[in-house]
């Protein structure tokens, strides 16, 4: 492991969302393009993608699904976010993805200050996105928090500081969070640039190596299994 995994792998008792529920309510989720069953349904239809996700939880008697980091996956196909002719396919997704009901507290998973916020609009992307900046140890690092509640960026300002664990936002629902069903998209970034409000949270195979090196598993950090 590299110094900031090492660092994020020895840090303990990290939420990112809803702090009540506990990791044994978890349950993996499996949207890569291998997952026949997805395959076999149309999911390009946020309210049937909701469906599918609240089915899939009652059935297993579980309130988080979870899951995606360098997972191949078809969703992106409707986007053309994703599908610029110009340019390689992205469909690597390269954070984790929590799926819970929209309303659902956000957290920060360290003491952090507001790097940037931003409402990124479209089909497929972000909508409302929060990314906070962190260091521990020298290490300068920042997370990202997608497909939030539009109220979630409405009174905040850059620089704001929030501790670990504390609410940070709420999810947001399909009408702004891209056509998703609900869910987090959070991302551990270790160089960012001059990027603000956003960051490529899906790549292309021939960009696979330098995102993965950039954004570690944030699994790392959560340690949900």
């Amino acid at each position: 492991m590299t110094k900031l995994e090492t660092i994020l792998h020895n840090i303990q008792n990290v939420k990112v969302i809803d702090k009540t529920i506990d990791y044994k309510s978890y349950l993996p989720l499996d949207l890569s393009e291998t997952n026949s069953i997805i395959s076999e349904k149309n999911l390009d239809n946020a309210t049937a993608f909701e469906e599918y996700i609240e089915d899939y939880l009652t059935q297993n008697n579980a309130k988080v699904a979870y899951g995606g980091y360098n997972e191949i996956r078809n969703l992106y196909k409707r986007s053309t976010i994703f599908n610029d002719t110009k340019t390689d396919e992205r469909n690597i997704h390269i954070g984790l993805d929590l799926w819970i009901k929209a309303g659902t507290p956000v957290l920060a998973a360290l003491d952090g200050f507001i790097h940037s916020f931003n409402y990124n609009t479209g089909v497929g992307d972000y909508g409302p996105t929060i990314i906070l900046e962190h260091k521990i140890e020298n290490q300068k690092f920042y997370t990202l928090y997608g497909h939030l509640s539009l109220e979630s960026i409405g009174n905040i300002n850059i620089g704001d500081f929030l501790k670990k664990g504390s609410q940070l936002a709420t999810l947001g629902d399909a009408t702004v969070n891209g056509d998703y069903a609900p869910h987090l998209h959070f991302q551990i970034i270790k160089k960012i640039d001059s990027v603000f409000g956003d960051y490529p949270g899906v790549c292309s195979e021939n960009d696979l190596s330098f995102y993965l090196k950039n954004c570690p598993d944030p699994n790392i950090l959560l340690k949900i299994k």
